[in-house]
């Protein structure tokens, strides 16, 4: 039986799907356990990032590239919160030196996308960049959610990408009304180091755009956290 760390809880737009990444803490391996969890396995498993699981989960022979980390999964047992410093140690076992890098792509200015039929690494990533480097807006359409922006350790700059990160959603859709994004901001930017995991939807066409959306599944900073969206 493995032991696994949460790293990525991300919400979709049908509220009771929960989307997870974990990773493997002997092998360092990524892996999205499917079938997706429901709301309520997620509040009985105590689920949120940097909580450690142990069951088992197998990479699916037949997982179609970029999604490359779906996998079967059978029980799993919360076994309790790792420490900050496990959770930073398999962060950085799982660092990239850039979105592109991380992906194996060749991004153009303003591409948001993997198109369909290009090759992928992967289609989750971790980056590091500096606190300064990213910011967090309010959706002026879509009213309680937020988007990012942010230049990563390269220089490529990403502007307004989905932020799926379901702590992040839940926290922006609470305080909507009362302006406290900006507690966050600050905090975020007070911090010494922030890793993002960087994510891509499943195929969707926009427009004459066809492909897989890229999205920021998880913002985390360290040596503190903001506690009322984070628990590790």
């Amino acid at each position: 039986m493995a032991q696994y760390i949460v790293t990525d809880l991300t919400r979709f737009n049908a509220e009771e799907q929960v989307c997870t990444a974990v990773i493997d803490m002997d092998s360092g391996q990524c892996l999205r356990p499917m079938p997706y969890l429901t709301s309520k396995n997620v509040e009985e498993l105590n689920m949120h990032p940097g909580a450690i699981l142990r069951g088992d989960i197998s990479l699916d022979p037949s997982a179609v590239n970029p999604h490359v980390e779906d996998a079967t999964r059978g029980k799993l047992e919360y076994h309790g919160p790792a420490s900050g410093i496990d959770f930073k140690a398999v962060l950085d076992r799982s660092l990239s030196n850039s979105v592109e890098l991380g992906f194996g792509i060749t991004l153009t200015e303003n591409q948001k996308h993997i198109p369909f039929g290009e090759y992928a690494n992967c289609s989750i990533v971790t980056v590091k960049i500096s606190p300064e480097a990213l910011s967090i807006h309010e959706d002026q359409y879509k009213p309680g959610r937020i988007k990012a922006s942010f230049t990563d350790a390269e220089g490529h700059y990403f502007s307004y990408l989905p932020i799926t990160d379901r702590g992040f959603y839940d926290y922006a859709k609470k305080h909507q009304d009362d302006g406290q994004l900006r507690s966050v901001r600050q905090f975020i930017k007070s911090q010494a180091e922030l890793y993002l995991r960087v994510g891509v939807s499943r195929r969707h066409q926009s427009g004459n755009r066809d492909g897989y959306w890229i999205q920021v599944n998880g913002i985390y900073t360290f040596p503190g956290f903001f506690e009322e969206i984070r628990k590790y």
